[in-house]
């Protein structure tokens, strides 16, 4: 499914500052989306944000193969590519940055923020550095996409500040990633799926630093609002409130064209998230889940997986029905909705049935090794996986026990009535 982009961008001086340091990109062309907000003495803050700005544009403008193959096949190796390609580029602004601010003593300590958005296809790309913010508002609620690189963000994901707490902490500014002030940086990727009638916003801290809570982000950014009017309204409530900081507002809308063909990207979050595995994951997280599978077909009678081949997948039931087989017996049917195969994620023990089509039927299908790639990504993701196994096995164990305790008491009531014979 192609989708129709639109963007409107508009940066702001604010009301105490004397120079911007803010930086937006927006190139309909190539898909690309950037906010940055730079920091230093004197003007680097300024050059900072813009040098990473025309890098990253320069670096995803040579690299529009790998977009377009990654809008043609979703593969993991074109997944994987696209995502290296943002992290790269990302990377690469850093070292100049921070080459530049060596050079120069009136550039020393000169870095920036970045958030950058990369459309292939019906999908997106995130790259992130700092406390910039990328938002999704979709069908009625922002999710952030994004994670504060600050001091106080860790803490509050250690547990050691409330989120009440943050908002009041003096430290609340102090960056623990940004781009230049080392020769290299830690960037954190996210691929998502995009939905026709979705929002991003792509924002400086200037105008998230004055929004509490996500869900007025929705409300800001609701349907009826006309986007190209919005990033001007986003700049007047940030003065309004304050206006500490330079303020950027990018809004990105999605909307389908005009073959008016689906998307399947909510059906898929919705069946995701009714799983026991991933029922603790954020909407992040599962939307990162989403991105990383693939979904097929399978015709009425058609196998999908058979009794005694290698395990490794789950494989979720977005339409249609299934049987699952033992030799030629049906012994469960599973209609939309329902998944299988859910240990091959974490052993390599064979299939136990084969499970058929009864119908035709449609799939999504998390590999293992896309789900490990990301367990390695992401290490809140990954405990929240092995915590959910450990309370799907023990729930099985639990449900064993039970079946064979009632199987051994109406095993010792038969023995007890039995009659008594002497031979």
């Amino acid at each position: 499914m192609d989708l129709h982009l639109s963007a409107y961008g508009l940066t702001d001086l604010g009301r105490k500052r004397k120079n911007n340091e803010d930086a937006l990109f927006s190139d309909k062309d190539i898909g690309l989306y950037i906010v940055a907000d730079g920091m230093g003495g004197q003007a680097a803050g300024e050059v900072a944000s813009n040098l990473a700005v025309k890098i990253v544009r320069e670096h995803v403008a040579a690299g529009t193969d790998i977009v377009r193959k990654l809008t043609g096949n979703p593969s993991q190796e074109n997944r994987v590519a696209g995502e290296e390609l943002l992290e790269k580029a990302i990377q690469s602004a850093c070292g100049e940055i921070f080459k530049m601010a060596e050079a120069d003593p009136k550039l020393a300590g000169m870095g920036t923020t970045i958030d950058v958005l990369l459309i292939a296809g019906d999908r997106g790309i995130v790259g992130h550095v700092g406390d910039s913010r990328i938002y999704l508002v979709r069908e009625g609620r922002a999710h952030r996409l994004t994670e504060d690189h600050t001091l106080v963000a860790s803490q509050v994901k250690a547990g050691a500040l409330t989120k009440e707490q943050a908002l009041r902490s003096p430290l609340r500014n102090v960056l623990t990633r940004a781009v230049g002030n080392q020769e290299s940086v830690q960037v954190d990727t996210l691929l998502v799926d995009f939905m026709p009638s979705d929002r991003l916003l792509l924002c400086s801290d200037g105008f998230h630093g004055y929004i509490s809570e996500d869900e007025e982000v929705a409300k800001l950014l609701a349907p009826q609002e006309a986007a190209e009017a919005l990033p001007k309204r986003l700049i007047e409530i940030a003065n309004e409130r304050g206006g500490k900081d330079n303020i950027t507002a990018l809004v990105v809308d999605i909307a389908r064209d005009s073959s008016g063909q689906e998307s399947e990207a909510g059906v898929k979050l919705d069946v995701l998230k009714k799983i026991p595995l991933f029922q603790h994951f954020s909407y992040k997280e599962q939307a990162a889940v989403v991105a990383i599978a693939e979904t097929r077909s399978y015709g009425a009678g058609t196998d999908i997986v058979v009794e005694g081949d290698p395990g490794g997948d789950l494989f979720i039931v977005l339409r249609g029905r299934v049987a699952v087989m033992k030799g030629e017996v049906a012994v469960a049917t599973l209609l939309a909705g329902s998944h299988f195969g859910e240990m091959g994620l974490v052993d390599d023990a064979k299939r136990s049935a084969t499970v058929r089509a009864v119908q035709a039927t449609r799939v999504l299908i998390v590999r293992k090794s896309d789900i490990m790639n990301l367990m390695r990504k992401e290490s809140v993701l990954a405990v929240k996986l092995l915590w959910s196994f450990v309370q799907v096995l023990s729930q099985r164990l639990r449900t064993a026990n039970n079946e064979l305790s009632e199987a051994l008491q109406e095993l010792t009531a038969t023995q007890a009535v039995a009659p008594f014979t002497n031979d």
